[in-house]
């Protein structure tokens, strides 16, 4: 059980610099719980919100969504894990993904082109 949503927690959610930087973004919420709803198991993240100097630090974009609460790194283990996160991305209506190997990026900027930001 989660604080922020039944299955997501605050603690997964701050920055990981130790700061407690923390954005709410209601819609990300509620489209990451969808996306959990239909995997049936649990999503490790590995990025959710990030203050801008630990941006800086580890070299994220300038413009991240990751500093305005609006972004999260869903881990994933192999190929077939990483496509159905792809697949349940565009199915619960995120905006825009980054595909890496061991992570799928989702975010909520509606600002930005949609579409896919990178792929490696």
């Amino acid at each position: 059980m989660g604080d922020l949503s039944p299955h997501f927690s605050r603690h997964e959610a701050v920055c990981k610099c130790g700061c407690g930087f923390f954005i709410k973004d209601a819609l990300l919420l509620q489209r990451l719980e969808k996306m959990r709803e239909a995997t049936g198991v649990p999503m490790i993240i590995n990025s959710w919100c990030r203050c801008k100097p630990y941006n800086t630090l580890i070299g994220g974009n300038k413009a991240s969504e990751h500093m305005d609460g609006q972004a999260v790194d869903i881990r994933v283990s192999n190929s077939t894990e990483r496509d159905e996160m792809v697949l349940l991305s565009y199915a619960v209506g995120f905006f825009r993904r980054g595909v890496a190997n061991s992570f799928v990026h989702v975010d909520t900027d509606i600002l930005k082109p949609q579409g896919v930001l990178w792929l490696y």
